[in-house]
């Protein structure tokens, strides 16, 4: 059994996944790592909203799995990912929730970027 804490969302911390209705594209360099116009927006507490994107509409020959992981207790267990060619702006840039917690299911399949890592452009439709 697990020792981590599990918290729901809850008054005290609201978490809310939305569809973003515009058109996501981040960047590395010039280089496109995804593109969508199916991209979720998670908005958590006080935190700037993050923007999910649909694993299909991101080029993962761009990415390489880490061994790196971290846990919140509201979503769960996040895997890592780096931007290909390795240095250290792009390392860990990307991460997932592969199992998250119900409350956020939604975000299962997707993947978000550290926006101060990445150019992250929300184009509106």
């Amino acid at each position: 059994m697990s020792d981590k804490p599990v918290k729901i969302p809850g008054p005290d911390h609201p978490i809310t996944v939305r569809k973003n209705p515009d058109r996501v594209v981040v960047k590395v360099n010039g280089q496109v790592l995804a593109d969508s116009r199916s991209a979720l927006s998670l908005q958590e507490s006080s935190y700037p909203a993050v923007q999910y994107i649909p694993r299909a509409d991101v080029d993962f020959n761009l990415l390489e799995r880490t061994e790196y992981t971290t846990y919140c207790p509201y979503k769960g267990e996040a895997s890592y990912y780096s931007v290909l060619p390795l240095d250290k702006t792009g390392i860990n840039a990307v991460w997932t929730y592969e199992q998250p917690y119900d409350a956020v299911a939604d975000i299962r399949d997707h993947v978000a970027f550290y926006t101060e890592l990445v150019d992250l452009e929300i184009i509106a439709d």
